[in-house]
């Protein structure tokens, strides 16, 4: 992704901050919605009983209805073809193989709700509408007098998966155990929860590549590894993993870094390296903060990736796991009371349990071995630490969802409908999502090669589509739009290990210096926000879509703006003040934070920076160079 790299001067100031949530110490937000488009002549929907029907409950019986023949064909986000339910990661792959692929064990209404007995069908009403929603689990919760809490889980006993294999509890039951390996590397926080014998199910274990990170060099004792392998990895950090972290610094050449200079930049990109770094120490310190896991850190890759150019037998070295001490060979916490039943049982109260129980349910017999599953003698479905077996499997899932996938090529995915699904086969018989850049994607829906599409919304957008139809309107004879709220939020972020005084990014020092750029920041975000997206849009004050229902409201008696009070705990703004008024008070609190910063203020003007500060940040802006994005506007308006 191109960046457009700008440095923004406020009236005697200059600020930045990488763009980047994982360094994120404090944001501007905004709320966005999302805009699905539809050819009107093509007249399709997907009309899948399971993601909650209208009306009576026989959908909850199944069926074997066969959908249109005609391909739904779907504009969609560049796929990163790990459409695994136990490692897909990017919303293209996550959404195809959860969605439509597989199913999980539990699911949300259109409230937010988590269902906790779907089996024949749980009634919700939202927005004046009855809904009936169907899961293939029916969650029993039991808080015990000890503090523990017991999950009894039961399965429908219908279901099949794609190829006609029954599903049952032992499918559950071996997602669960994938997704608590040691070795897993997954998006999935199962494990995290304070289940029975959890911990000493993934004690005594460590990764083959953090064993011998940790040894060193230098290190002469092989008793878990071969010096051959040492050497391998050694030797790849010193030639290919130099090369990943090369990327990095070119591109924050190209950025305005000084040639060479690995420690500035290790320092654009979040990293705090000494003085004469070397891409190699970089590459190290990257290891460090991902515990030697090479597909995390691949999340840092510039333009060379580590799985594109490590040697295979060294990227195994991530997820190879080594028993270097006792570790239990089961879960206890996880019991399997029938063919259908289960309890997991968590030593205490976990808010999150429920959200995580929403896991997939894939078959064992196809990402596992059933011939290595006996429950009672502690095996499930796989060789404890070896995942290898699972991990095959990523590029073409298999479930029990309303669709099957078929295969990714040339930029497209194909699914056909599952005439084994449990709910009734899905109206259209096949989907293919196809890779669109976002510029095209409503031409793709005009020009009729695309069915579907999900385009950035804006105001540019807008009238795009509305200049499609002779009504001028988003909905007319052409294209059709449907406006629904997004489940999240833009932001401007700082990074606090670049904007800090002195050494420590957590003194008040510090977060008053990113205070002080927030503070003027955030007086511009409505005006370029509405002239951005317009109706589209709407700025928030807490880092939370107003489309969860935890969401503050600006009814709530301690509702507050964002950065509005001023060093001293003021308020900025009062009522009836125009723009020009409000965004002179937003500078002078600014100057405010500045000084107790340790900044020097002269006539309204920086003039000096305390140690570790600068008088000048960088920004970069995902804005393809164009500066087409809000942020651009925002920044810009704020200079």
């Amino acid at each position: 992704m191109m960046l457009f790299n700008v440095v923004f001067y406020l009236k005697g100031f200059a600020f930045s901050g990488r763009d980047v949530d994982k360094y994120n110490s404090g944001g501007l937000l905004m709320k966005k919605k999302r805009v699905v488009s539809l050819v009107l002549a093509a007249a399709m929907a997907l009309s899948m009983a399971g993601c909650g029907s209208k009306g009576d409950d026989s959908a909850s019986k199944g069926g074997d209805s066969k959908g249109s023949d005609t391909p739904l064909v779907i504009a969609w986000d560049a796929m990163s073809q790990k459409f695994s339910p136990f490692f897909a990661e990017s919303v293209p792959d996550s959404y195809i193989e959860e969605k439509l692929v597989n199913i999980t064990l539990t699911r949300t209404t259109r409230a937010g709700q988590y269902i906790l007995d779907g089996i024949d069908g749980y009634k919700e009403e939202y927005n004046g509408t009855e809904y009936t929603y169907y899961t293939p689990s029916k969650i029993d919760i039991t808080e015990n007098e000890d503090g523990t809490v017991d999950y009894n889980i039961t399965l429908r006993d219908d279901i099949k998966f794609s190829d006609g294999e029954p599903m049952t509890i032992d499918d559950v039951i071996f997602n669960m155990y994938v997704c608590s390996d040691p070795t897993y590397d997954g998006p999935s926080a199962f494990a995290s929860l304070p289940i029975k014998g959890m911990e000493d199910y993934r004690n005594g274990v460590s990764t083959l590549s953090s064993l011998i990170a940790a040894a060193g060099k230098d290190n002469t004792d092989f008793t878990y590894w071969t010096e051959e392998q040492q050497k391998a990895f050694w030797d790849a950090c010193a030639k290919e993993g130099a090369a990943f972290t090369q990327s990095i610094v070119d591109y924050m050449v190209e950025n305005g870094v000084a040639e060479g200079d690995v420690k500035a930049a290790a320092a654009g990109w979040g990293f705090d390296l000494a003085d004469g770094a070397t891409t190699e120490d970089f590459f190290m310190a990257i290891g460090e903060q991902y515990g030697w896991n090479f597909s995390s850190m691949d999340k840092e890759a510039a333009s060379v990736t580590i799985a594109d150019t490590f040697p295979a037998d060294v990227l195994a070295m991530s997820t190879t796991g080594i028993e270097t001490g006792e570790s239990a060979d089961h879960i206890a916490g996880i019991v399997k009371t029938g063919d259908y039943s289960m309890t997991l049982t968590l030593t205490e109260f976990s808010a999150p349990a429920i959200e995580r129980l929403a896991l997939p349910i894939a078959p064992m017999h196809y990402y596992g071995d059933k011939a290595q599953y006996d429950f009672d003698n502690n095996k499930f479905g796989f060789p404890k630490n070896d995942l290898s077996m699972v991990r095959e499997k990523t590029t073409k899932p298999l479930g029990a969802g309303p669709f099957t996938f078929k295969e990714y090529s040339n930029k497209v995915a194909y699914l056909e409908a599952n005439e084994n699904f449990y709910l009734g086969a899905p109206g259209v018989s096949e989907i293919q999502f196809k890779e669109t850049q976002e510029a095209d994607k409503v031409p793709a829906i005009v020009q009729g090669t695309a069915d579907i599409a999900e385009p950035s919304f804006s105001k540019a957008t807008s009238e795009q589509i509305s200049s499609e139809n002779s009504e001028n309107d988003l909905v007319g004879d052409t294209i059709t739009t449907q406006l629904t709220d997004y489940l999240g939020y833009g932001y401007i972020g700082m990074c606090s290990l670049n904007v800090k005084v002195g050494n420590d990014p957590s003194s008040e020092q510090s977060k008053d210096l990113r205070k002080a750029i927030a503070t003027v920041i955030a007086a511009y975000r409505d005006v370029v926000i509405d002239s951005y997206y317009g109706e589209a849009a709407e700025v928030i004050n807490y880092p939370i879509s107003n489309s969860s229902w935890a969401a503050p409201q600006k009814s709530d008696a301690d509702y507050e703006i964002a950065f509005s009070k001023d060093v001293d705990g003021n308020e900025i703004y009062t009522e009836g003040m125009s723009d020009d008024e409000k965004y002179e008070a937003a500078l002078q609190a600014a100057l405010g934070y500045f000084e107790a910063a340790g900044f020097t203020v002269e006539d309204g003007k920086l003039t000096a920076a305390p140690a570790g500060a600068k008088l000048s940040y960088e920004a970069m802006i995902p804005g393809g160079g164009s500066g087409d994005h809000p942020s651009f506007g925002i920044l810009t308006a704020a200079s």
